[in-house]
């Protein structure tokens, strides 16, 4: 009984963080402080382990479709979204640090940025 209550619990975490992803991703298509690459992506392996329904939606959808299967298949990504994605994320990243004053979160904040950046810079251009 036990283990159905915390499949059911992961489900609705992975569903909601997908959800909130997708949310962020989109919002980024018209604001180009938000990455909308890294929000697609998140929102896609979210909803693999917690819906297909959702993950079969979001893989055919026009705006992200494509760019999932491509990074799924190994296919890569265009230079030019590497770019836009890795200079949003930083632009953000460094609005953050201005707005925020806590050292401790300015320095978490260069930690995920790094991370984040390497991460995009590593998946195959295309």
């Amino acid at each position: 009984m036990a283990h159905n209550g915390s499949m059911n619990l992961k489900k609705i975490l992975l569903l909601t963080i997908g959800i909130i992803a997708l949310i962020l991703g989109f919002i980024g298509m018209f604001l180009p402080i938000l990455p909308t690459t890294p929000f697609a992506l998140v929102a896609a392996a979210s909803f693999a382990r917690s819906s297909e329904k959702l993950h079969h939606w979001l893989v055919n959808t026009r705006h992200f479709g494509d760019f999932i299967r491509h990074y799924n298949e190994g296919i890569g990504v265009p230079k030019a979204t590497k770019i836009r994605a890795i200079g949003s994320l930083w632009i953000a990243l460094i609005i953050s640090m201005f707005l925020i004053q806590l050292l401790w979160v300015r320095l978490l904040l260069v930690v995920v940025g790094i991370a984040v950046t390497t991460h995009i810079y590593l998946i195959r251009t295309r």
